[in-house]
């Protein structure tokens, strides 16, 4: 009988080591080493790729002959066209790079009750249209399982235009989605049931529940899941089975498991939301096959997950009622463009330092912009707590945005109103300069498509000229601030001399 070795595996980083420390050697978290016991001779003393081959601890022996060369030059490999399925939904496509490649593992993360499972389940429906498609559920029974497809419409034909409906060919004969269920968490049931089946997609939900029999650790840990996904990337490989993977996240919003994980996948997206709010995000953040950080909108109703036709009208907020302190910018989410409210509020502080709070904004570049805006154009805001916010929940980070973050807060500052027809789009820099961006031409568009007149940009940026839109250009802050902010009264007055209603040169 083969002797067990004992190995201490650290659940953060997946380091492994001979001996228990308090602190992990590779990575410095406490308390994350577990035992592992394993006996000789399995899966971490020889390793087998997914093309098939076998080396002894990984590495090949001095004394082995060398073998006739197979490498091969650019032009000896012969070039593929790289095929993609339609989901079915427009959303998941534009994040996947254009659709679902064949053979790929596509690992999707998100808080638990976002949708993960909803939208695998109704994917795969569409799916089974026209492949064949094969749903393990590793934390559901079937009849949990089912009793969400009923409530979804999933399991039964589907119209022309993407609706559910009971349909059949024959009174006699319903025709059905070729879609399969298995509730099972072994791991060699699920490769043998992935042999025998040969779907030509596969989703897993969740990868932290399925075991491998032959190690001893407890599934969800560390040496289970990277054993479990090696298993899987290898037969998705060689069978060429397309594996959507669902993985739980932590506390910290990242996916639970050893960081090989994502190494491992060729896409790894994120699934987002509020639990207050219904529109749910769908993030890129790893793509062998397409661009990084697209991001897909749906919303949450009664049957299941529903594509955002134009989701800069989430992001926008209502506009029906002017307010001051809010300014409109354009975002990119990698190739899209969002049309973006973003809110500001500065007050007197009662507390000997003032508080600055952002949500979905960045808090480095608000103290950033804060301080640019007292030093460059003289506005006393070191005494006042300033609060920044963004319409609908979407977290806007990117430089393009700062020119509309400092707008909103100085219109807030001199309680103004910004042109509701107005958008802003710029980097400020520490000298209070405005910089470009990139996308410029995507941004304009995109806000000459909403109805917008006029865009304040960085001078010498380059743009279309037949966009329907009143360029102003700036190169700096003070410049784009005299021209979002025209001369008014302040908000609420109404009894202002015209003298007393005209901006005072010497204001900012």
């Amino acid at each position: 009988m083969p002797k067990s070795r004992t190995s201490y595996v650290c659940t953060e980083c997946g380091a492994e080591s001979t001996q228990w420390f308090g602190k992990c050697p590779a990575c410095g978290t406490y308390n994350s080493l577990e035992e592992q016991i394993l006996p000789q001779g399995t899966s971490h003393d020889r390793r087998t790729g997914w093309q098939g081959t076998t080396q002894p601890n990984g590495k090949s022996s001095a004394n082995t002959p060398p073998k006739p060369r197979m490498s091969l030059k650019f032009s000896q490999i012969t070039e593929k066209q790289q095929e993609r399925w339609s989901s079915g939904y427009g959303e998941l496509n534009r994040v996947l790079g254009g659709g679902v490649v064949p053979g790929s593992l596509v690992l999707i993360g998100g808080d638990p009750g976002i949708g993960k499972s909803t939208l695998l389940l109704q994917v795969a429906n569409r799916l089974a249209m026209d492949y064949r498609i094969l749903y393990v559920s590793a934390e559901e029974s079937g009849q949990q399982v089912k009793l969400r497809a009923s409530r979804l419409g999933v399991g039964i034909a589907l119209t022309a235009d993407g609706d559910s409906e009971e349909k059949s060919a024959d009174p006699g004969e319903p025709v059905e989605p070729n879609l399969y269920v298995l509730p099972e968490t072994d791991l060699e049931q699920i490769i043998r049931e992935l042999e025998s089946l040969k779907p030509n997609l596969a989703v897993i939900d969740s990868i932290q529940t399925i075991y491998l029999p032959t190690m001893a650790s407890a599934p969800g840990s560390v040496a289970q899941v990277r054993e479990c996904t090696s298993a899987l990337m290898r037969l998705a490989k060689s069978e060429d089975i397309t594996l959507l993977i669902v993985g739980h996240v932590t506390k910290e919003g990242a996916i639970a498991g050893p960081r090989v994980l994502e190494h491992l996948v060729d896409t790894v997206l994120y699934f987002e939301g509020d639990r207050f709010a219904s529109h749910r995000l769908l993030r890129s953040v790893k793509n062998r096959f397409g661009a990084t950080h697209e991001i897909g909108i749906f919303e949450m109703i009664d049957r299941g997950l529903r594509e955002v036709a134009n989701p800069s009208e989430l992001f926008l907020g209502n506009r029906d009622e002017a307010a001051p302190g809010t300014a409109i910018v354009v975002a990119c989410e990698g190739t899209r463009p969002l049309v973006v409210e973003l809110q500001a509020l500065v007050s007197p502080t009662s507390y000997a330092s003032p508080r600055r709070s952002t949500t979905g904004v960045d808090y480095n570049r608000l103290l950033q912009i804060l301080a640019v805006l007292e030093k460059r154009v003289g506005i006393p805001l070191s005494k006042l707590d300033a609060y920044v916010a963004s319409a609908g929940g979407l977290n806007v980070e990117e430089p393009a945005v700062d020119l509309g973050i400092a707008i909103a807060v100085v219109a807030s500052f001199r309680d103004r109103i910004v042109d509701s027809r107005t958008v802003l789009i710029g980097e400020v820099g520490l000298g209070g300069q405005v910089r470009a961006v990139s996308q410029m031409e995507l941004r304009l568009k995109e806000a000459a498509k909403l109805g917008f007149k006029r865009a304040i940009v960085p001078k010498g940026q380059k743009f279309p000229e037949d966009l329907g839109l009143e360029i102003i250009p700036v190169s700096k802050v003070l410049d784009a601030i005299v021209a979002a902010i025209p001369a008014q009264p302040r908000f609420g007055s109404n009894d202002l001399d015209s003298d007393e209603a005209e901006t005072d040169p010497d204001e900012f």
